[in-house]
């Protein structure tokens, strides 16, 4: 009888042991992913323009006091079985180590579908405090800007919607004298922000 108990008790534990095993590679499975962002294209064209051959500010000399930055922000969610509901993003310019935004941008809030991904293209009005330093140093081929970038999200599994995920993003882009991209990558993935950072960004 004690031996009977003994295999049962054993038997048992391991039914346990695999059904653990199960339930935590199935939460693996459908435990989402976090969605990538990047920028995919950059300009500083010239805001006197109407046309898309427009000529660089940096052309214009320093007469200029404003002007536009243009962007293209890509956002994929890897998640094949998830959606994911973006609120409102909140994009912010830094030029170089001022506190002072070039410019900022909020896109609205929407639903992105699994395994898509999203272009949002648009631009931001230059901050004149900071806009004939930033055309000098694209002049020089010296420029750079810091992206922030801030939202939350949910995910949507099974028809379930998590809880909100905060996003604290930031990223350096490096800007040729044509006023792009710098380099041959053309891409600039955005990642956790420091702490550092986002103390920087509260001060703006």
């Amino acid at each position: 009888m004690f031996e009977h108990n003994k295999s049962f008790g054993i038997w048992l534990f391991q039914v346990l042991v695999l059904l653990g095993l199960l339930a935590f590679f199935l939460w693996l499975g459908l435990r989402p992913k976090s969605p990538t962002y990047a920028i995919v294209d950059f300009s500083v064209p010239s805001s006197n323009s109407s046309n898309s051959n427009a000529t660089s500010l940096v052309d214009q000399g320093t007469q200029s006091q404003s002007g536009a930055v243009l962007f293209n922000l890509e956002i994929h969610n890897p998640n094949q079985d998830s959606g994911i509901y973006h609120d409102d993003i909140s994009l912010t310019f830094y030029y170089g180590q001022d506190t002072v935004a070039v410019g900022q941008k909020t896109v609205s809030a929407f639903y992105q579908g699994k395994d898509e991904t999203r272009q949002i293209v648009d631009s931001i009005d230059g901050n004149g405090q900071v806009w004939n330093t930033l055309l000098a140093s694209i002049r020089n081929a010296t420029a750079e800007m810091n992206v922030g970038l801030v939202t939350s999200i949910r995910y949507r599994t099974l028809g379930h919607k998590s809880k909100h995920h905060r996003m604290n993003l930031q990223g350096l882009i490096k800007i040729g004298s044509d006023g792009k991209i710098l380099g041959m990558k053309k891409k600039v993935k955005l990642t956790q922000a420091s702490k550092k950072w986002k103390l920087r960004a509260t001060r703006s």
